[in-house]
């Protein structure tokens, strides 16, 4: 029921207000009946049924529990006009059928008028705030979503941070798709523990989670399993493993629940009957000295497919254990073998006794019969290393005859996605197009009964990387999600003509789902205003139209208080002539006729493209800069996916000089647009971002500042460094022990002695893609040529920055850098500002800010 009022934003607030008092009782008394699901009270902003992306009203939401009935209000605003309108509804919780109390409304309606007592005319809007370094660390995150066997419920995980802990916490919420974001609860409460994996039973009935809430210490990644009903009460633990619970799947008829179960290299699988699920202990029906790597349980829901090696190496488990831990590189390790284990005798059979390759990648079709694994290579230099894959190729098994077909036979080329259609007629594959390293992928299609046949490559005229999301049910068409520019799109590729077409057209970033059991299309979306949550699509025919797509999450919705940055893509020329994208973010309160300074922010990759969504990561956070008045630009340079085949392809053999052009030409298309200032510019990047940025310290003295993250100098040692020297073959065309001349050619180090900018430099200590190494190099030189440098070493064994502490010092000291060197600030870090975070007065404002939805005590 909805009623229009001619009274501003405030009257939502004024309402809940004045229903506060009495919710928390009800809540109270109400929790002691073991009412069923969550009391919600949720003060905070949500965009209700408003299309994906719609800034332009200001929305109220609170719920709460009246007379044991579940009750919403929801107002709009819109921020152009003097209208405003307020919805309640009333919901059963024990079936969710929605009552319309009118008498009721009206006594609410007359006193909400009373207290309001003001016209919107007399209200102004909520002024914004600009998004700050903490707003970063504090983004939640939405993940797991996990769709009920009739498709009416999504469960799903929410991140939050805690900041003093230094970590993230998790909590499972359900929510309808049949009434969106109004009907989420909140299921889990543990404030210092996560609850992740939540998985539904075949009948809807209950579902079970993971979690490490009786864990002695909140950092133990040591979780149990539990058990839940989606209408409430507590959870229930009906496992406890000594050593921890990793995966869990329930069996297709319901009958069985199995999960793995012990230390990461002890794991094995155990079963519990669901009939008995709370009483019955779990059968343990594997046995093995090896761990169990992979499972799954098959369709018929009678056996268990299973990845393990024969036997572990007792000698060197031991030598570890009495602390010769001294590591070999590219140490052996036992080869993996395909089994069966039969659930309810526990008969245990090797299906594939792997010879000359070990298997990993493994897919099962719909009806049982048929299983596809890749095999990779046994040589010990070619499985422990990163590109593993691609000494690896595709094999297809058969049950019933136990015959092995192999698939292909590439030695450079790593195939992905093996794929069985819904019939289970059909094989498919991603490749590289054509079969030759780098090149775009391609799907690969084949009967399956078309033992040695050809493959039908599709979507051949499609110039972009494919992929393989899900099929349609009759298996005519395979969709898939791609780049497209600065987007993420659906695409869909007939497997009868190979042709491939564009099923959304949207300026933002959308992953879409199917779900095979409930039919249900789930999309991730996220553009420049809107941060990632998830939508249900009514169908493929309606995936166009956003205004059809219902919200299920709302996370962040602190964002709609902040001040962003207009952001758009743009396009330039480059030297060559070729247009180039990035995308611009303008400073908070452009100014036309003013000119600003820029920082220019280098994706990595480079295999990759910077996108039209939500930027709240710690590598740009592009809205802080905007808030202080940069114009942020993130250059699609040559390299770059989402752009052709040709244009990825293009600096092979020629890494640097092409993007260095096509950056530098966006850098004046800015100035000469009259935007940018040319003498307050700095450039920022990670990885392959951190490469270019120390090739622009190099080459060039046109920027105030540089931040070089992760960056490679000399690639002559850096091959060997590395963890990828496939990848590093194809940019600087083949390996440096053939053409040492052109790996020193193209590493900055040669041209050192032209640096004349100011650098930061950035690394983890032990970073396995861009090793310590090369960052040391190049700050010795910096150094001793008498450079102002600067330089973080971080503590970890990853390739980024993975503690939040850290995050925010690699934030605040390079946004410092650029204001000290661009904008001529005194100071570039002061470590009184991160200390300051732990002030009381500050977690205070951490917690109004959050936007969590808590339960009414």
């Amino acid at each position: 029921m909805a009623v229009d009022l001619d009274t501003s934003s405030i009257w939502a607030t004024e309402f809940s207000r004045t229903f506060r008092p009495t919710t928390r009782g009800l809540s109270s008394k109400l929790s002691k009946r073991k009412a069923h699901g969550s009391i919600v009270e949720t003060p905070f902003p949500i965009p209700g049924t408003a299309p994906p992306g719609d800034r332009g009203n200001l929305f109220r939401w609170h719920s709460f529990v009246l007379g044991g009935t579940f009750v919403e209000c929801f107002s709009t605003s819109c921020r152009n006009s003097h209208h405003s309108s307020l919805t309640i509804s009333w919901v059963d919780p024990m079936n969710s059928s929605r009552i319309l109390a009118l008498a009721t409304l009206t006594a609410v309606l007359v006193l909400a008028s009373v207290v309001a007592g003001r016209s919107i005319a007399q209200q102004s809007p909520p002024s914004l705030r600009p998004m700050k370094f903490m707003d970063i660390i504090e983004m939640e995150s939405i993940s797991n979503p996990a769709v009920s066997p009739n498709g009416t419920w999504v469960l799903y995980t929410r991140s939050t941070t805690d900041w003093k802990a230094a970590k993230r916490f998790s909590n499972i919420f359900l929510v309808s798709t049949e009434r969106g974001i109004l009907s989420t609860r909140q299921m889990t409460f543990t404030k210092d523990k996560n609850e992740t994996s939540p998985a539904w039973s075949p009948d809807g009935g209950f579902f079970v989670f993971l979690s490490n809430r009786e864990a002695p210490e909140s950092r133990s990644t040591q979780n149990q399993l539990y058990l839940m009903r989606p209408d409430g009460g507590e959870a229930r633990k009906i496992v406890d493993a000594k050593d921890g619970v990793g995966t869990v799947e329930f069996s297709k008829d319901g009958k069985w629940l199995v999960y793995s179960a012990g230390k990461e290299d002890e794991r094995q699988l155990y079963a519990l009957s669901v009939a008995k699920i709370e009483s019955d202990k779990p059968i343990q029906l594997t046995k093995r000295s090896a761990p169990v790597t992979w499972w799954t349980i098959s369709p018929d829901s009678r056996q268990i497919f299973f990845l393990s090696a024969d036997s572990v190496d007792k000698v060197n488990k031991e030598r570890k254990e009495k602390k010769f831990d001294a590591r070999l590189r590219n140490e052996d390790s036992p080869v993996v073998h395909l089994w069966s284990v039969e659930i309810e005798s526990k008969k245990e059979a090797k299906l594939v006794d792997a010879k000359g390759y070990t298997i990993n990648g493994v897919t099962v079709s719909r009806d049982g019969k048929w299983i596809g694994y890749r095999g990779i290579s046994d040589d010990r230099y070619k499985k422990t290393v990163t590109e593993s894959n691609t000494y690896g190729d595709l094999y297809l098994f058969e049950l019933a005859s136990k015959q092995i077909e192999r698939l292909t036979e590439n030695a450079d080329i790593g195939e992905s996605s093996l794929q069985f259609s819904p019939d289970s007629k059909l094989i498919a594959f991603t490749a590289d197009n054509d079969f030759t390293f780098f090149r775009d992928e391609k799907i690969y299609l084949r009967r399956i009964d078309d033992r040695g046949g050809n493959w039908k490559k599709l979507g051949d005229g499609h110039d972009q990387i494919m992929s393989i999301s899900f099929w349609s049910e009759d298996g005519k068409e395979i969709y898939f999600n791609g780049g497209w520019r600065a987007t993420i799109q659906l695409f869909g590729v007939s497997t009868e003509s190979g042709k491939v077409r564009q099923m959304t057209n949207i300026q933002g970033v959308a992953f879409t789902s199917y779900d095979e059991d409930s039919k249900v299309y789930l999309t991730n979306y996220s553009d420049p205003t809107t941060p990632q949550n998830i939508y249900l699509v009514p169908s493929l025919k309606q995936i166009a139209n956003r205004s059809q797509w219902k919200q299920l999450t709302d996370s962040n919705p602190q964002v709609r208080e902040m001040a962003l940055g207009k952001t758009e893509a743009v396009q330039w020329k480059s030297s060559d002539g070729t247009m180039v994208e990035g995308v611009l973010v303008y400073p908070v309160g452009y100014e036309k006729e003013k000119r600003y300074p820029l920082v220019i922010q280098i994706h990595g990759g480079p295999a990759a493209a910077s996108l039209l969504n939500f930027s709240a990561f710690h590598g740009t956070y592009v809205h802080v800069y905007a808030a202080a008045g940069y114009f942020c630009l993130l250059p699609n340079y040559r390299g770059s996916t989402n752009y052709g085949e040709r244009f990825k392809m293009e600096i092979g053999g020629d890494y640097f000089r092409q993007a260095y052009d096509d950056m530098m030409f966006g850098a004046d298309h800015l100035i000469n647009s009259g935007l940018v200032d040319a003498n307050r510019m700095g450039v920022m990047g990670w990885s392959a971002g951190g490469h270019w940025s120390n090739w622009i310290l190099t080459h060039t003295d046109r920027f105030r500042a540089v931040s070089s993250g992760a960056g490679a100098v000399n690639w002559t040692s850096m091959y060997a460094q590395s963890d990828i020297q496939r990848a590093r073959e194809f940019y600087f065309g083949g390996k440096p022990y053939d053409n040492f001349e052109h790996y020193w050619d193209v590493s900055p180090l040669k041209y050192i002695k032209k640096a004349k900018t100011p650098t930061l430099i950035h690394v983890v200590d032990g970073d396995p893609r861009v090793p310590r190494p090369q960052s040391d190099e190049l700050h010795m030189a910096l150094v001793n040529l008498g450079i102002p440098t600067e330089y973080f070493v971080y503590p970890g064994n990853t390739h980024g920055i993975t503690d939040m502490r850290n995050q925010l010092v690699k934030m605040i000291s390079e946004f410092n850098w650029m204001e000290k060197w661009i904008n001529g600030k005194d100071r570039w870090l002061d470590w009184n500002e991160l200390l300051a975070t732990f002030k009381d007065e500050s977690e205070e404002g951490k917690k109004s800010s959050t936007g969590k939805v808590e339960e009414t005590k």
